[in-house]
């Protein structure tokens, strides 16, 4: 009996032993070769329209905004050398009779003095979208991104139309990324009724 508790001991004890064995660290480190990306011709955001009809100094306005890519604008390029179209948008707001009270395109230049160099030089006309009436005026938000970054690198700004049609142009602090992947995705149209 003492025979077999001594075996059954030393069995215990060499499985505690081989279980507590460090096993042997490795300075291996496995990683792909990297393979950068076939260059294509240059990409190219759809079109994208919205229209929104609004109650401005007690009177209907239809705001329409189209953006078209703009092959006549300076190709953009990002890191790894592929090509982008940079955007022309265009705005028009008419009364209710159908005439204008204000109609212009923008490009990215348009808005270049509230961006830094990276984003003058290479960043891509998202998008306009109108926001709200506010204090006799109408907000619009406007957004540059660069292509093919993260949704979250961009530049947000806020275009205010006044009763003039004077433009004012500032950053836009508020502006989160909810809004941007809501309103600048250019996957469908909009057609709100925003007073």
């Amino acid at each position: 009996m003492k025979q077999i508790l001594i075996c059954v001991s030393l069995v215990a004890g060499m499985m505690m032993l081989g279980a507590c064995k460090e096993k042997k660290q490795t300075d291996d480190i496995i990683t792909s070769k990297y393979v950068p990306k076939a260059l294509v011709d240059p990409i190219r955001m759809g079109e994208d329209r919205q229209t929104n009809t609004v109650v401005w100094q007690g009177s209907p306005y239809r705001v329409d905004i189209l953006r078209l890519p703009a092959d006549s604008l300076p190709k953009l390029t990002d890191d790894n050398g592929q090509q982008y179209v940079d955007n022309l948008v265009d705005v028009k707001i008419s009364r209710q009779d159908g005439s204008v009270f204000f109609h212009r395109s923008f490009i990215k230049a348009a808005f270049s003095g509230h961006l830094d160099e990276p984003f003058r030089r290479n960043g891509q006309l998202v998008g306009i979208r109108f926001h709200e009436v506010d204090n006799s005026a109408l907000e619009f938000k406007v957004v540059i991104g660069m292509p093919d970054a993260p949704d979250d690198l961009f530049v947000p700004l806020e275009m205010v139309v006044d009763r003039q049609g004077a433009i004012r142009v500032e950053k836009d602090d508020d502006m989160d990324m909810l809004d941007y992947s809501d309103d600048f995705d250019g996957d469908d149209d909009d057609d709100d009724d925003d007073e």
